[in-house]
């Protein structure tokens, strides 16, 4: 199962950018995963779920994941079309097209921070 790896990976990255003080006010992480990342959404979650209940430390963080369809560029017709039922047909002109534009993405796309007093945050630094 993959999806432990990638959580792990969210968290090193996160502690990578972040200082601990604020880690210890994260609430939640919105992902972006498209349909042709090879992550499937509910095995993340549970995932989440599993490192974060064994881990603790983040065991409050919320984890909302956005599925970002697949979408194709057609060089014929110059436009970008959706791709239904894994059909990667352009949908002005009906070409055959593999050219994805969206859809393989997955992305840390925002973290969310509790407000912290700035008193609060100060008197943490000191300690």
């Amino acid at each position: 199962m993959h999806e432990i790896s990638l959580v792990r990976s969210i968290f090193i990255t996160l502690s990578a950018e972040f200082s601990p003080e604020e880690l210890a006010t994260l609430e939640a992480i919105d992902l972006k995963v498209g349909l042709l990342s090879n992550v499937e959404p509910l095995l993340l979650q549970n995932a989440f779920e599993a490192v974060t209940t064994a881990e603790q430390k983040f065991e409050a963080v919320q984890l909302n994941v956005e599925v970002i369809p697949i979408a194709i560029h057609c060089t014929t017709c110059a436009q970008d079309s959706p791709v239904e039922r894994y059909k990667f047909v352009c949908a002005h002109c009906g070409q055959a097209n593999n050219n994805v534009v969206r859809g393989t993405e997955l992305l840390i796309h925002r973290v969310h921070f509790a407000e912290v007093e700035p008193e609060a945050l100060s008197s943490n630094q000191a300690k």
